[in-house]
């Protein structure tokens, strides 16, 4: 069965975030495979390579970037929400004439047409919030 996770989340202060990372490797460990996932609201907050969580706390950011590297499951972020809340691209920061980013790939800012259409392709979508 196809899945694909909707986090809505906030990392450490949702337990959102976790849980959707949890729910995906058990997901791939019985043998399911995972569409994508989408990270809107204040779930965009994943995205931020900006993240330094003490070194006896689990790094959201490089947990997400690990489970995409080992499985290549897309990591989809909402740009109005993500722009909205300073994460940006490169790209973003350039047209917004922002002097610094913080959102690199994997994760990509994709609008909510991309949702529609993981909700659409997958047996399943999952809401983390």
């Amino acid at each position: 069965m196809e899945y694909g996770l909707l986090v809505m989340g906030a990392p450490y202060t949702s337990p959102a975030p976790h849980s959707a990372l949890r729910f995906a490797h058990t997901l791939l460990a019985r043998g399911h495979q995972i569409g994508g996932v989408f990270f809107y609201h204040e779930g965009v907050h994943n995205a931020s390579a900006l993240m330094a969580p003490p070194q006896d706390e689990l790094n959201l950011h490089k947990a997400w970037v690990e489970l995409h590297n080992a499985h290549q499951v897309p990591l989809d972020v909402c740009i109005a929400a993500a722009l909205r809340r300073g994460i940006m691209s490169e790209a973003e920061a350039k047209r917004h004439g922002k002097a610094s980013f913080n959102l690199e790939a994997p994760f990509e800012l994709t609008g909510l047409g991309q949702l529609l259409t993981l909700q659409q392709r997958c047996d399943r979508l999952i809401t983390f919030a």
